[in-house]
Protein backbone atom coordinates (compact mmCIF):
# COMPACT_ATOMS: atom_id res chain seq x y z
CA UNK A 1 0.00 0.00 0.00
CA UNK A 2 1.25 3.53 -0.57
CA UNK A 3 2.63 5.95 2.04
CA UNK A 4 0.36 6.69 4.83
CA UNK A 5 2.57 9.56 6.60
CA UNK A 6 1.41 13.38 6.90
CA UNK A 7 -1.55 14.75 7.77
CA UNK A 8 -3.83 15.45 4.02
CA UNK A 9 -4.48 18.78 3.38
CA UNK A 10 -4.72 20.58 -0.48
CA UNK A 11 -4.62 17.88 -2.52
CA UNK A 12 -1.31 17.47 -4.55
CA UNK A 13 -2.61 18.41 -8.01
CA UNK A 14 -0.73 15.23 -9.48
CA UNK A 15 -3.29 13.09 -7.52
CA UNK A 16 -6.28 14.68 -8.42
CA UNK A 17 -8.97 12.03 -9.66
CA UNK A 18 -10.43 12.46 -13.36
CA UNK A 19 -12.73 15.36 -13.64
CA UNK A 20 -16.63 14.97 -14.98
CA UNK A 21 -18.00 16.31 -18.12
CA UNK A 22 -19.49 19.35 -19.22
CA UNK A 23 -21.92 20.89 -21.48
CA UNK A 24 -20.31 21.78 -25.22
CA UNK A 25 -22.02 24.50 -27.37
CA UNK A 26 -22.08 24.62 -31.26
CA UNK A 27 -18.89 26.63 -31.89
CA UNK A 28 -17.46 27.16 -35.32
CA UNK A 29 -14.71 24.93 -35.91
CA UNK A 30 -12.11 24.71 -38.55
CA UNK A 31 -12.27 22.49 -41.32
CA UNK A 32 -10.31 19.35 -41.72
CA UNK A 33 -6.91 20.02 -43.99
CA UNK A 34 -6.49 24.30 -42.90
CA UNK A 35 -2.91 24.82 -43.00
CA UNK A 36 -1.35 23.85 -39.45
CA UNK A 37 0.78 27.20 -39.94
CA UNK A 38 -1.56 29.47 -40.01
CA UNK A 39 -4.08 30.26 -36.72
CA UNK A 40 -7.48 29.30 -37.54
CA UNK A 41 -10.76 29.75 -36.12
CA UNK A 42 -11.02 27.24 -34.25
CA UNK A 43 -7.95 27.60 -32.41
CA UNK A 44 -8.83 31.44 -31.81
CA UNK A 45 -12.47 30.19 -30.23
CA UNK A 46 -10.89 26.94 -28.31
CA UNK A 47 -8.05 29.75 -26.58
CA UNK A 48 -10.72 32.01 -25.87
CA UNK A 49 -13.37 29.64 -24.25
CA UNK A 50 -9.89 28.23 -21.83
CA UNK A 51 -9.08 32.42 -20.91
CA UNK A 52 -12.32 33.25 -20.24
CA UNK A 53 -13.42 30.31 -18.21
CA UNK A 54 -12.26 31.63 -15.21
CA UNK A 55 -14.43 30.29 -12.31
CA UNK A 56 -13.53 26.17 -12.96
CA UNK A 57 -10.99 24.15 -12.89
CA UNK A 58 -8.86 24.86 -15.92
CA UNK A 59 -8.50 21.33 -16.91
CA UNK A 60 -12.24 21.57 -17.28
CA UNK A 61 -12.11 24.38 -19.03
CA UNK A 62 -9.78 22.86 -21.89
CA UNK A 63 -12.24 20.08 -22.25
CA UNK A 64 -15.01 22.40 -22.78
CA UNK A 65 -13.34 24.22 -25.28
CA UNK A 66 -12.54 20.89 -27.32
CA UNK A 67 -16.02 20.17 -27.34
CA UNK A 68 -17.01 22.90 -28.75
CA UNK A 69 -14.34 22.93 -31.53
CA UNK A 70 -14.12 19.67 -32.43
CA UNK A 71 -17.37 18.26 -33.34
CA UNK A 72 -18.03 20.24 -36.49
CA UNK A 73 -15.03 19.13 -37.57
CA UNK A 74 -15.18 14.98 -36.75
CA UNK A 75 -18.76 14.72 -36.51
CA UNK A 76 -20.79 13.38 -33.71
CA UNK A 77 -21.69 9.67 -33.22
CA UNK A 78 -23.40 7.47 -36.35
CA UNK A 79 -25.83 5.78 -33.23
CA UNK A 80 -27.18 7.01 -30.00
CA UNK A 81 -24.99 6.21 -27.61
CA UNK A 82 -26.26 5.43 -23.66
CA UNK A 83 -27.10 8.94 -21.85
CA UNK A 84 -24.12 9.79 -19.16
CA UNK A 85 -24.92 12.36 -17.05
CA UNK A 86 -22.99 15.99 -17.12
CA UNK A 87 -23.40 19.61 -16.19
CA UNK A 88 -26.86 20.19 -15.60
CA UNK A 89 -29.45 22.56 -16.96
CA UNK A 90 -30.03 24.34 -14.33
CA UNK A 91 -26.81 27.12 -13.35
CA UNK A 92 -27.86 26.78 -10.02
CA UNK A 93 -27.70 22.79 -9.54
CA UNK A 94 -24.65 22.96 -11.53
CA UNK A 95 -23.06 25.57 -9.50
CA UNK A 96 -24.16 23.59 -6.15
CA UNK A 97 -22.46 20.25 -7.70
CA UNK A 98 -19.18 22.31 -8.47
CA UNK A 99 -18.96 23.65 -4.70
CA UNK A 100 -19.83 19.88 -4.02
CA UNK A 101 -17.02 18.45 -6.46
CA UNK A 102 -14.05 20.75 -5.12
CA UNK A 103 -14.98 20.00 -1.44
CA UNK A 104 -14.19 16.25 -2.11
CA UNK A 105 -11.35 17.35 -4.53
CA UNK A 106 -9.90 19.26 -1.35
CA UNK A 107 -10.06 15.97 0.33
CA UNK A 108 -7.15 13.37 0.09
CA UNK A 109 -7.84 12.19 -3.03
CA UNK A 110 -8.18 8.41 -4.06
CA UNK A 111 -4.75 7.79 -5.67
CA UNK A 112 -3.45 8.28 -2.17
CA UNK A 113 -4.01 5.56 0.59
CA UNK A 114 -3.78 5.06 3.95
CA UNK A 115 -4.30 0.89 4.36
CA UNK A 116 -6.57 1.24 7.44
CA UNK A 117 -10.73 1.09 7.77
CA UNK A 118 -10.83 3.30 11.04
CA UNK A 119 -11.82 6.33 9.74
CA UNK A 120 -14.61 4.82 6.77
CA UNK A 121 -15.72 2.55 10.15
CA UNK A 122 -16.34 5.77 12.80
CA UNK A 123 -18.18 7.60 9.94
CA UNK A 124 -20.57 4.25 9.54
CA UNK A 125 -21.10 4.63 13.30
CA UNK A 126 -22.20 7.68 13.43
CA UNK A 127 -24.42 7.26 10.76
CA UNK A 128 -26.05 4.11 12.25
CA UNK A 129 -24.42 2.00 9.95
CA UNK A 130 -26.57 2.32 6.99
CA UNK A 131 -24.60 -0.79 5.08
CA UNK A 132 -25.95 -3.08 6.79
CA UNK A 133 -29.92 -2.38 5.68
CA UNK A 134 -29.49 -4.35 2.67
CA UNK A 135 -27.54 -7.23 1.38
CA UNK A 136 -24.74 -7.11 -1.02
CA UNK A 137 -22.85 -8.23 -4.15
CA UNK A 138 -18.75 -7.19 -3.35
CA UNK A 139 -16.44 -6.99 -6.44
CA UNK A 140 -12.98 -6.99 -6.82
CA UNK A 141 -10.26 -7.62 -8.88
CA UNK A 142 -8.45 -6.15 -12.26
CA UNK A 143 -9.99 -5.95 -15.12
CA UNK A 144 -14.00 -6.21 -15.64
CA UNK A 145 -15.11 -4.88 -12.81
CA UNK A 146 -17.11 -2.40 -13.76
CA UNK A 147 -18.67 -4.03 -16.91
CA UNK A 148 -19.67 -7.08 -14.79
CA UNK A 149 -21.28 -5.00 -11.90
CA UNK A 150 -23.10 -3.43 -14.68
CA UNK A 151 -24.10 -6.96 -15.91
CA UNK A 152 -25.36 -8.12 -12.28
CA UNK A 153 -27.28 -4.58 -11.88
CA UNK A 154 -29.10 -5.13 -15.30
CA UNK A 155 -30.00 -8.77 -14.05
CA UNK A 156 -31.26 -8.12 -10.92
CA UNK A 157 -33.10 -4.94 -11.95
CA UNK A 158 -34.67 -7.54 -14.93
CA UNK A 159 -35.82 -9.79 -11.55
CA UNK A 160 -37.91 -6.79 -9.98
CA UNK A 161 -34.99 -5.76 -7.68
CA UNK A 162 -34.31 -2.76 -6.92
CA UNK A 163 -30.67 -1.99 -6.96
CA UNK A 164 -27.79 0.39 -5.82
CA UNK A 165 -24.33 0.36 -7.87
CA UNK A 166 -21.38 2.13 -6.46
CA UNK A 167 -18.09 2.32 -9.32
CA UNK A 168 -15.22 4.05 -9.95
CA UNK A 169 -13.83 5.76 -11.83
CA UNK A 170 -16.64 7.56 -13.79
CA UNK A 171 -16.85 8.13 -17.24
CA UNK A 172 -18.33 11.75 -17.17
CA UNK A 173 -19.65 12.44 -14.43
CA UNK A 174 -18.55 12.15 -10.93
CA UNK A 175 -22.34 11.48 -10.50
CA UNK A 176 -22.20 8.11 -12.15
CA UNK A 177 -20.59 6.49 -9.12
CA UNK A 178 -23.74 6.09 -7.61
CA UNK A 179 -26.37 4.55 -9.53
CA UNK A 180 -29.91 3.51 -8.36
CA UNK A 181 -32.34 1.18 -10.54
CA UNK A 182 -29.02 1.10 -13.23
CA UNK A 183 -29.19 5.66 -13.48
CA UNK A 184 -26.80 7.72 -12.00
CA UNK A 185 -28.35 9.80 -9.25
CA UNK A 186 -29.57 13.12 -10.26
CA UNK A 187 -27.39 15.92 -9.87
CA UNK A 188 -29.91 17.37 -7.01
CA UNK A 189 -29.86 13.87 -5.30
CA UNK A 190 -25.77 13.69 -5.03
CA UNK A 191 -25.56 17.16 -3.81
CA UNK A 192 -28.61 16.85 -1.06
CA UNK A 193 -27.23 12.93 0.02
CA UNK A 194 -23.65 15.40 0.85
CA UNK A 195 -24.96 17.71 1.85
CA UNK A 196 -27.24 15.68 4.65
CA UNK A 197 -23.67 14.01 5.37
CA UNK A 198 -21.56 17.05 5.87
CA UNK A 199 -21.77 17.49 9.46
CA UNK A 200 -20.77 13.74 10.45
CA UNK A 201 -18.03 14.56 8.57
CA UNK A 202 -16.62 17.15 10.49
CA UNK A 203 -17.06 15.31 13.20
CA UNK A 204 -15.71 12.08 11.98
CA UNK A 205 -12.89 14.54 10.56
CA UNK A 206 -12.11 16.32 14.46
CA UNK A 207 -11.82 13.00 15.75
CA UNK A 208 -9.26 11.18 13.53
CA UNK A 209 -5.57 11.89 12.41
CA UNK A 210 -6.39 12.52 9.02
CA UNK A 211 -9.42 13.78 7.14
CA UNK A 212 -12.03 11.68 5.39
CA UNK A 213 -11.06 10.66 2.14
CA UNK A 214 -12.13 11.78 -1.50
CA UNK A 215 -13.22 7.95 -1.80
CA UNK A 216 -14.20 7.37 1.79
CA UNK A 217 -16.65 9.95 1.61
CA UNK A 218 -18.27 9.02 -1.52
CA UNK A 219 -18.43 5.42 -0.28
CA UNK A 220 -20.23 6.71 2.39
CA UNK A 221 -22.21 8.82 -0.13
CA UNK A 222 -22.99 5.59 -1.41
CA UNK A 223 -24.21 3.38 1.40
CA UNK A 224 -26.33 6.14 2.53
CA UNK A 225 -28.08 6.72 -0.53
CA UNK A 226 -29.00 3.08 -1.21
CA UNK A 227 -30.42 2.87 2.74
CA UNK A 228 -32.68 5.57 2.23
CA UNK A 229 -33.88 4.54 -1.35
CA UNK A 230 -34.15 1.58 -0.32
CA UNK A 231 -32.63 -0.37 -2.29
CA UNK A 232 -33.22 -4.28 -2.31
CA UNK A 233 -29.34 -5.06 -3.54
CA UNK A 234 -26.54 -3.07 -3.33
CA UNK A 235 -23.56 -3.97 -6.16
CA UNK A 236 -19.85 -2.30 -4.54
CA UNK A 237 -16.93 -2.41 -6.82
CA UNK A 238 -14.02 -1.74 -4.88
CA UNK A 239 -12.09 1.19 -5.53
CA UNK A 240 -8.82 -0.36 -4.83
CA UNK A 241 -7.04 -3.75 -3.64
CA UNK A 242 -9.24 -5.26 -1.05
CA UNK A 243 -8.70 -6.10 2.63
CA UNK A 244 -8.40 -2.06 3.21
CA UNK A 245 -10.43 -0.62 0.36
CA UNK A 246 -13.30 1.57 2.17
CA UNK A 247 -15.64 -0.14 0.36
CA UNK A 248 -14.87 -3.30 2.47
CA UNK A 249 -16.96 -2.19 5.56
CA UNK A 250 -19.69 -4.16 3.98
CA UNK A 251 -20.65 -7.59 4.77
CA UNK A 252 -21.20 -9.22 1.32
CA UNK A 253 -22.98 -12.38 0.84
CA UNK A 254 -21.70 -13.07 -2.37
CA UNK A 255 -17.47 -11.79 -3.11
CA UNK A 256 -16.53 -11.27 -6.93
CA UNK A 257 -13.07 -11.80 -8.22
CA UNK A 258 -12.85 -10.97 -11.83
CA UNK A 259 -9.49 -11.90 -13.24
CA UNK A 260 -6.17 -10.69 -11.06
CA UNK A 261 -3.38 -9.16 -12.59
CA UNK A 262 -0.58 -6.41 -12.50
CA UNK A 263 -1.75 -3.07 -11.96
CA UNK A 264 -1.21 -0.36 -8.89
CA UNK A 265 1.86 -2.54 -8.51
CA UNK A 266 3.22 0.21 -5.90
CA UNK A 267 0.27 0.01 -3.88
CA UNK A 268 -1.05 -3.88 -4.11
CA UNK A 269 2.36 -5.83 -4.96
CA UNK A 270 4.21 -6.96 -7.74
CA UNK A 271 2.70 -10.47 -8.23
CA UNK A 272 -0.35 -11.90 -9.44
CA UNK A 273 0.12 -13.78 -6.00
CA UNK A 274 0.81 -10.74 -3.71
CA UNK A 275 -2.12 -8.76 -4.95
CA UNK A 276 -4.15 -11.73 -5.09
CA UNK A 277 -4.04 -11.14 -1.05
CA UNK A 278 -4.96 -8.10 -0.93
CA UNK A 279 -8.57 -9.10 -2.82
CA UNK A 280 -9.10 -11.93 -1.37
CA UNK A 281 -9.77 -9.33 2.24
CA UNK A 282 -13.41 -8.79 0.79
CA UNK A 283 -14.51 -12.64 1.33
CA UNK A 284 -16.34 -12.59 4.40
CA UNK A 285 -16.85 -15.57 6.37
CA UNK A 286 -19.69 -17.51 4.99
CA UNK A 287 -19.97 -16.06 1.65
CA UNK A 288 -20.67 -17.18 -1.79
CA UNK A 289 -16.70 -16.73 -3.68
CA UNK A 290 -17.44 -16.33 -7.57
CA UNK A 291 -13.83 -16.82 -9.31
CA UNK A 292 -12.98 -15.59 -12.43
CA UNK A 293 -10.32 -17.24 -14.35
CA UNK A 294 -7.14 -16.85 -12.28
CA UNK A 295 -3.17 -17.75 -12.64
CA UNK A 296 -2.74 -20.75 -10.28
CA UNK A 297 -0.78 -18.85 -8.43
CA UNK A 298 -3.65 -16.13 -7.58
CA UNK A 299 -6.32 -18.74 -7.43
CA UNK A 300 -4.54 -20.59 -4.86
CA UNK A 301 -3.97 -17.36 -2.62
CA UNK A 302 -8.34 -16.92 -2.93
CA UNK A 303 -8.78 -20.78 -2.48
CA UNK A 304 -7.05 -20.40 0.97
CA UNK A 305 -9.17 -17.62 2.13
CA UNK A 306 -12.13 -19.21 1.43
CA UNK A 307 -11.48 -22.05 3.66
CA UNK A 308 -10.22 -19.73 6.41
CA UNK A 309 -13.70 -18.10 6.40
CA UNK A 310 -15.64 -20.99 5.36
CA UNK A 311 -16.96 -19.76 2.46
CA UNK A 312 -18.11 -21.70 -0.52
CA UNK A 313 -16.51 -21.15 -3.69
CA UNK A 314 -17.64 -21.79 -7.60
CA UNK A 315 -14.96 -21.08 -9.58
CA UNK A 316 -15.03 -20.16 -13.90
CA UNK A 317 -14.13 -23.42 -15.99
CA UNK A 318 -15.57 -25.74 -13.18
CA UNK A 319 -18.71 -25.00 -11.74
CA UNK A 320 -20.07 -22.25 -14.37
CA UNK A 321 -18.42 -20.89 -17.39
CA UNK A 322 -18.49 -19.55 -20.76
CA UNK A 323 -19.69 -23.48 -23.19
CA UNK A 324 -19.71 -21.06 -26.80
CA UNK A 325 -20.05 -18.23 -27.81
CA UNK A 326 -19.67 -16.86 -31.96
CA UNK A 327 -19.82 -13.45 -33.15
CA UNK A 328 -22.74 -11.90 -33.87
CA UNK A 329 -23.84 -8.53 -35.80
CA UNK A 330 -23.51 -5.88 -32.49
CA UNK A 331 -21.88 -8.53 -30.57
CA UNK A 332 -21.82 -11.82 -29.61
CA UNK A 333 -24.06 -14.84 -29.17
CA UNK A 334 -23.47 -17.28 -26.05
CA UNK A 335 -24.24 -20.36 -23.96
CA UNK A 336 -23.37 -19.79 -20.35
CA UNK A 337 -23.30 -22.84 -17.74
CA UNK A 338 -23.74 -21.45 -14.21
CA UNK A 339 -24.04 -23.40 -10.99
CA UNK A 340 -27.59 -24.19 -11.60
CA UNK A 341 -27.69 -25.44 -15.10
CA UNK A 342 -27.12 -23.97 -18.63
CA UNK A 343 -28.77 -21.33 -19.95
CA UNK A 344 -28.22 -21.00 -24.64
CA UNK A 345 -28.82 -18.19 -26.77
CA UNK A 346 -27.73 -15.49 -25.08
CA UNK A 347 -27.34 -12.28 -27.17
CA UNK A 348 -24.47 -9.68 -25.47
CA UNK A 349 -24.41 -6.61 -27.19
CA UNK A 350 -20.93 -6.41 -25.77
CA UNK A 351 -17.54 -7.42 -28.39
CA UNK A 352 -14.62 -9.98 -27.21
CA UNK A 353 -14.27 -12.96 -25.28
CA UNK A 354 -13.11 -11.08 -22.09
CA UNK A 355 -16.70 -9.64 -22.24
CA UNK A 356 -18.05 -13.44 -22.32
CA UNK A 357 -16.24 -14.47 -19.44
CA UNK A 358 -17.32 -11.58 -17.70
CA UNK A 359 -20.91 -12.29 -18.49
CA UNK A 360 -20.61 -15.58 -17.00
CA UNK A 361 -19.62 -14.28 -13.84
CA UNK A 362 -21.81 -11.79 -13.67
CA UNK A 363 -24.67 -14.75 -14.20
CA UNK A 364 -22.90 -16.63 -11.82
CA UNK A 365 -22.93 -13.71 -8.85
CA UNK A 366 -26.74 -13.48 -9.35
CA UNK A 367 -27.12 -17.46 -9.37
CA UNK A 368 -25.59 -17.36 -6.54
CA UNK A 369 -27.57 -14.04 -4.63
CA UNK A 370 -30.56 -15.94 -4.96
CA UNK A 371 -29.43 -19.16 -3.63
CA UNK A 372 -28.82 -21.15 -6.58
CA UNK A 373 -26.43 -23.84 -6.22
CA UNK A 374 -26.40 -23.81 -2.61
CA UNK A 375 -30.13 -24.34 -1.60
CA UNK A 376 -31.83 -24.29 -5.11
CA UNK A 377 -30.77 -26.64 -7.97
CA UNK A 378 -32.55 -24.99 -10.68
CA UNK A 379 -31.82 -21.68 -13.24
CA UNK A 380 -33.38 -18.40 -13.07
CA UNK A 381 -35.85 -17.69 -16.23
CA UNK A 382 -33.89 -18.29 -18.98
CA UNK A 383 -35.82 -15.70 -21.28
CA UNK A 384 -35.73 -12.93 -18.14
CA UNK A 385 -31.61 -13.87 -18.34
CA UNK A 386 -31.91 -13.25 -22.22
CA UNK A 387 -33.86 -9.88 -22.43
CA UNK A 388 -31.56 -8.49 -19.45
CA UNK A 389 -28.16 -9.67 -21.42
CA UNK A 390 -29.33 -7.80 -24.17
CA UNK A 391 -30.09 -4.79 -22.62
CA UNK A 392 -26.29 -4.70 -21.35
CA UNK A 393 -24.13 -1.28 -21.40
CA UNK A 394 -20.81 -0.25 -20.89
CA UNK A 395 -19.77 3.15 -21.86
CA UNK A 396 -16.20 3.36 -22.87
CA UNK A 397 -15.96 -0.38 -23.43
CA UNK A 398 -14.87 -0.90 -26.52
CA UNK A 399 -17.68 1.72 -27.61
CA UNK A 400 -18.84 2.45 -30.47
CA UNK A 401 -19.03 6.09 -30.97
CA UNK A 402 -19.12 7.03 -34.56
CA UNK A 403 -19.12 5.43 -38.25
CA UNK A 404 -17.77 6.40 -41.16
CA UNK A 405 -14.88 5.70 -40.23
CA UNK A 406 -15.32 4.01 -37.31
CA UNK A 407 -14.16 5.41 -34.18
CA UNK A 408 -14.26 3.02 -30.68
CA UNK A 409 -13.44 4.43 -27.33
CA UNK A 410 -11.82 1.41 -25.01
CA UNK A 411 -10.71 2.28 -20.99
CA UNK A 412 -7.64 -0.22 -21.18
CA UNK A 413 -4.96 0.90 -19.00
CA UNK A 414 -2.93 -2.18 -18.40
CA UNK A 415 -1.07 -4.65 -20.31
CA UNK A 416 -3.71 -7.19 -19.67
CA UNK A 417 -6.59 -5.19 -20.63
CA UNK A 418 -4.94 -3.56 -23.78
CA UNK A 419 -4.88 -7.58 -24.68
CA UNK A 420 -7.78 -8.26 -24.48
CA UNK A 421 -8.94 -5.23 -26.33
CA UNK A 422 -6.92 -6.11 -29.07
CA UNK A 423 -7.96 -9.17 -29.73
CA UNK A 424 -11.40 -8.08 -29.28
CA UNK A 425 -10.94 -5.73 -32.27
CA UNK A 426 -9.48 -7.98 -34.60
CA UNK A 427 -12.13 -10.70 -33.94
CA UNK A 428 -14.94 -8.31 -34.15
CA UNK A 429 -14.19 -5.77 -36.69
CA UNK A 430 -11.44 -6.76 -38.89
CA UNK A 431 -10.29 -3.70 -39.86
CA UNK A 432 -7.86 -3.65 -42.64
CA UNK A 433 -5.72 -1.08 -40.69
CA UNK A 434 -6.17 0.42 -36.95
CA UNK A 435 -4.95 3.87 -36.05
CA UNK A 436 -4.86 4.11 -31.84
CA UNK A 437 -5.09 7.48 -30.19
CA UNK A 438 -3.71 6.72 -26.55
CA UNK A 439 -3.44 9.18 -23.85
CA UNK A 440 -2.10 7.28 -20.67
CA UNK A 441 -1.45 8.12 -17.33
CA UNK A 442 1.80 8.33 -15.19
CA UNK A 443 2.63 5.59 -13.26
CA UNK A 444 1.13 2.66 -15.14
CA UNK A 445 2.96 0.20 -17.13
CA UNK A 446 2.90 2.01 -20.18
CA UNK A 447 5.16 0.21 -22.12
CA UNK A 448 3.26 -3.19 -21.05
CA UNK A 449 0.21 -1.09 -22.45
CA UNK A 450 2.27 -0.30 -25.55
CA UNK A 451 3.51 -3.46 -25.98
CA UNK A 452 0.10 -4.69 -25.88
CA UNK A 453 -1.49 -2.80 -28.74
CA UNK A 454 1.59 -2.82 -31.38
CA UNK A 455 0.71 -5.91 -32.87
CA UNK A 456 -2.92 -4.37 -33.61
CA UNK A 457 -2.17 -0.93 -34.47
CA UNK A 458 -0.65 0.12 -38.02
CA UNK A 459 -0.38 3.66 -36.71
CA UNK A 460 -0.75 5.45 -33.23
CA UNK A 461 -1.10 9.27 -32.26
CA UNK A 462 -0.09 9.94 -28.80
CA UNK A 463 -1.60 12.82 -26.69
CA UNK A 464 -2.68 13.55 -23.54
CA UNK A 465 -6.16 14.04 -21.73
CA UNK A 466 -6.69 17.29 -18.96
CA UNK A 467 -5.45 15.04 -15.99
CA UNK A 468 -2.65 16.76 -13.93
CA UNK A 469 -1.35 12.65 -13.57
CA UNK A 470 -1.62 12.73 -17.20
CA UNK A 471 1.64 11.02 -19.06
CA UNK A 472 3.83 14.26 -20.68
CA UNK A 473 2.95 13.02 -24.56
CA UNK A 474 6.81 14.15 -25.53
CA UNK A 475 7.45 11.17 -23.01
CA UNK A 476 4.85 8.85 -24.18
CA UNK A 477 6.06 9.75 -28.34
CA UNK A 478 9.65 8.48 -26.90
CA UNK A 479 8.59 5.03 -25.42
CA UNK A 480 6.20 4.64 -28.90
CA UNK A 481 9.13 5.01 -31.33
CA UNK A 482 10.81 2.30 -28.98
CA UNK A 483 8.08 0.17 -29.49
CA UNK A 484 6.72 1.15 -32.97
CA UNK A 485 9.36 2.77 -34.93
CA UNK A 486 9.47 6.84 -35.76
CA UNK A 487 7.82 6.31 -38.99
CA UNK A 488 4.13 4.83 -36.87
CA UNK A 489 4.31 7.33 -34.47
CA UNK A 490 2.41 10.54 -34.50
CA UNK A 491 2.22 13.30 -31.59
CA UNK A 492 -0.38 15.94 -31.10
CA UNK A 493 -0.63 17.20 -27.16
CA UNK A 494 -4.07 18.05 -27.68
CA UNK A 495 -7.00 15.78 -27.61
CA UNK A 496 -8.91 17.22 -29.84
CA UNK A 497 -6.12 17.39 -31.95
CA UNK A 498 -5.38 13.67 -31.82
CA UNK A 499 -8.61 12.87 -32.65
CA UNK A 500 -8.92 15.16 -35.49
CA UNK A 501 -5.71 13.43 -37.27
CA UNK A 502 -6.77 9.87 -36.31
CA UNK A 503 -9.68 10.29 -38.41
CA UNK A 504 -8.28 12.05 -41.13
CA UNK A 505 -5.63 9.43 -41.15
CA UNK A 506 -8.40 6.98 -41.44
CA UNK A 507 -10.46 8.55 -44.06
CA UNK A 508 -7.60 9.18 -45.90
CA UNK A 509 -6.43 5.27 -46.02
CA UNK A 510 -10.02 4.14 -45.94
CA UNK A 511 -10.19 3.76 -49.92
CA UNK A 512 -6.97 1.96 -50.40
CA UNK A 513 -7.50 0.06 -47.13
CA UNK A 514 -10.05 -3.09 -49.13
CA UNK A 515 -12.88 -4.84 -47.38
CA UNK A 516 -12.12 -4.37 -44.27
CA UNK A 517 -11.61 -0.56 -43.87
CA UNK A 518 -9.94 1.70 -41.75
CA UNK A 519 -10.83 1.75 -37.69
CA UNK A 520 -9.55 4.11 -35.16
CA UNK A 521 -9.72 3.18 -31.29
CA UNK A 522 -9.07 5.48 -28.51
CA UNK A 523 -7.67 3.99 -25.15
CA UNK A 524 -5.02 4.37 -22.43
CA UNK A 525 -6.94 5.66 -19.18
CA UNK A 526 -10.92 6.09 -18.24
CA UNK A 527 -10.03 9.74 -18.21
CA UNK A 528 -8.92 9.85 -22.04
CA UNK A 529 -12.05 7.83 -22.99
CA UNK A 530 -14.15 9.75 -21.02
CA UNK A 531 -13.07 12.86 -22.54
CA UNK A 532 -13.06 11.75 -26.51
CA UNK A 533 -16.80 10.65 -25.60
CA UNK A 534 -17.72 14.00 -25.09
CA UNK A 535 -15.37 15.97 -27.77
CA UNK A 536 -17.50 12.79 -30.09
CA UNK A 537 -20.76 13.82 -29.28
CA UNK A 538 -21.71 11.39 -26.51
CA UNK A 539 -25.11 12.24 -24.69
CA UNK A 540 -24.82 14.36 -21.82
Amino acid sequence: MSDSTGAPGSPDPADRPEEGGTEPSAYPAEPVGASPDEASPADAVFEDIVGTETDRDPDLAVIEAGSRTLRASVGPAAGALEQLPGTPKDPAVAEALREVEKELLDRWPETRLDPSLVRIEALMDVLGEPQRGYPAIHLTGTNGKTTTARMIETLLGAFELRTGRFSSPHVQSITERVSLDGRPITAERFVEVYRDLRPYLDLVDAAQEHRLSFFEVLTAMAYAAFADAPVDVAVVEVGMGGSWDCTNVIDAGVAVLTPIALDHTDRLGDTPERIAVEKAGIIKPGATVILARQTVEAAAVVLRRAVEVDATVAREGMEFGVLSREVAVGGQLLTLRGPGGDYPDIFLPLHGAHMAHNAAVALAAVEAFFGIGTTHARTLDQEVVRQAFAAVTSPGRLEVVRTGPTVLLDAAHNPAGAAATAEAVEESFGFSRLIGVVGATVGKDVRGLLEAFEPAFDEIVVTRNSSSRAMDPDELAALAVEIFGEDRVRVEPRLDDALEAAVALAEEDDEAAGYGGVGVLVTGSVITVGEARLLLGGER
